[in-house]
């Protein structure tokens, strides 16, 4: 009794700091924005109070400018998409063949005759697979392959017609709107999953049974998206036809999210019956608001702009992280709007595909669950094809390695994405190697589960700030501003700055334990 009596009392602590928090970085955060605002790039007129809109972020202001064109594009694919499946019954391989058709005119829009270049890769990579894909060293040649293209498209910018001769260079001119080898990153992605898929096809699962009586969505007679991905499909549905819709499929082409083939060919034959049209509705109106507080942060917070204007040496220890919590905010909201917005039409047309964003981001006190939750789908599909063949959890330490030194090279070829990547593995070292000892270690006693509760919060507090180091290396300051960033904090201001954060993750972490104790006691009850 008394323990849960400290247990409110502590709660309404946390909420009422947690309050005061956000009113000052909230406050400092217009002042700052409000006193610098002539100093920042990419500020453009807004249509809130007469503001300027931070239009800062080049991905956040090419959907937000395309928003509108996007729908009704998606609109009518969507309408005639449906009314062909009504009409003529159609199941995997006729809607293929529909999808296929939409999407390649999509991408003839998008890359012009750069179309050419993903198709062509794209057939190579079928015919290896149909060739090679049973045989015993498949998995090097699928990744040699893909790892290949990955890393020449980004060095030759996509290749030059020209280059193949004279008579092609006049393609030059027909590059469409967007650069393909940007997309084909998720394009090489799905090149891997329908290889491994198809690898693993003939080996025996007991998936199916084992998980349908434990999982909430499967036991009420639905089809959850682990089930979708982890049951083989027939052979038949690994088709040219298939296979060219599932790398083209226009509502996730762009950015996402991603799907294993699997996954996806299962949902070709039978739409998602995961969720109702009324839930699918209410996810099309949640983002509209989530679209209406990133209109809102852009008009009034800018702290993108902050970050690419480079100000940060004007600024105190205090404004510098209450920026960069701001930058890492703004990338959180802006991703979500961007995968949920294409999640939303792939739901509209019977494909589910995993949430990207989960959880918020201020509700994430370690590294893997902050990962599991930040573009989940790609961390399920690294699990699948990457961290499992490699060993799993018993070769942990050196899987991280590997696994983020890809990401980073998936992502783009620069140092400051490297750098990023291997600051995180060295931070998820203590991570693993803490978790595996308190595993180890049985709490009984309310004082040593007290003491346990509060050393967690402290690590929770470091891996909070490791984290926001490791990002703003990775996507803000690059390399080059670490020993700048350590020199501003490791000064008397700087100093007192950094107590001040830690004690307000550490408060931070108490108030997630609160929140997941919540959703414990309601699973336990409901």
């Amino acid at each position: 009794m008394k323990s849960s009596s400290w247990q409110q009392k502590e709660l309404i602590f946390l909420v009422v700091y947690a309050a005061v928090f956000y009113t000052i970085v909230v406050r400092r955060s217009l002042q700052l924005s409000h006193d610098h605002y002539a100093k920042l790039y990419g500020l453009r007129p807004g249509w809130i109070a007469g503001r300027f809109n931070d239009a800062s972020d080049a991905q956040w202001r090419n959907l937000r400018g395309n928003i509108p064109i996007l729908t009704m594009v998606f609109g009518i694919f969507t309408l005639v998409a449906n009314v062909l499946r009504t009409s003529f019954s159609l199941k995997a391989k006729g809607m293929a063949i529909v999808w296929s058709l939409i999407s390649l005119a999509y991408l003839l829009y998008l890359h012009g005759a750069c179309v050419m270049f993903v198709v062509a890769i794209a057939s190579v990579n079928f015919f290896l697979v149909k060739i090679l894909g049973r045989t015993k060293y498949f998995s090097y040649v699928l990744w040699i392959f893909n790892l290949s293209f990955l890393i020449c498209n980004r060095i030759y910018e996509g290749y030059q017609f020209s280059s193949f001769g004279e008579r092609w260079a006049y393609l030059d001119n027909y590059r469409g709107t967007f650069r393909w080898h940007i997309c084909f990153n998720f394009v090489v992605l799905r090149m891997i999953s329908f290889g491994c898929d198809y690898h693993w096809a003939d080996k025996h699962n007991r998936f199916d049974q084992k998980h349908i009586h434990r999982c909430d969505q499967c036991s009420l007679g639905k089809t959850c998206y682990q089930l979708l991905q982890e049951r083989r499909v027939a052979n038949d549905k690994f088709s040219f036809p298939i296979y060219l819709c599932y790398l083209t499929y226009a509502p996730l082409y762009i950015a996402g999210p991603i799907i294993s083939f699997n996954a996806f060919a299962s949902q070709l034959d039978s739409p998602q019956n995961i969720y109702s049209s009324r839930e699918v509705a209410l996810y099309g109106f949640r983002w509209v608001f989530s679209l209406f507080l990133m209109e809102l942060m852009s008009h009034f917070l800018y702290y993108n702009a902050f970050a690419i204007s480079g100000m940060w040496n004007q600024l105190s220890p205090m404004d510098i992280f209450i920026i960069g919590y701001g930058v890492l905010n703004f990338m959180w909201l802006k991703f979500l709007l961007i995968w949920r917005y294409f999640r939303f039409w792939s739901l509209v047309n019977g494909i589910v595909a995993p949430e990207n964003m989960p959880r918020c981001v201020n509700n994430c006190h370690n590294l893997e669950s902050f990962w599991k939750n930040w573009h989940a789908s790609f961390n399920k599909w690294l699990v699948r094809y990457v961290y499992i063949p490699l060993g799993g959890s018993q070769k942990k330490l050196l899987n991280v390695w590997v696994v983020f030194t890809f990401v980073a090279v998936w992502h783009d070829l620069e140092w400051k994405l490297l750098s990023w990547a291997w600051l995180t593995c060295i931070f998820f070292i203590p991570e693993m190697l803490v978790k595996s000892a308190a595993n180890a270690v049985k709490v009984e006693g309310a004082f040593r589960e007290f003491v346990f509760r509060e050393l967690s919060a402290v690590a929770g507090a470091i891996t909070i700030t490791c984290l926001m180091v490791a990002n703003l290396v990775g996507f803000v300051i690059g390399p080059s501003g670490i020993n700048w960033l350590f020199s501003r904090f490791l000064q008397k201001e700087g100093l007192s700055t950094l107590g001040g954060l830690l004690l307000t993750f550490y408060v931070g972490t108490k108030l997630m334990f609160h929140i997941s104790d919540a959703k414990r006691t309601k699973e336990r009850t409901s």
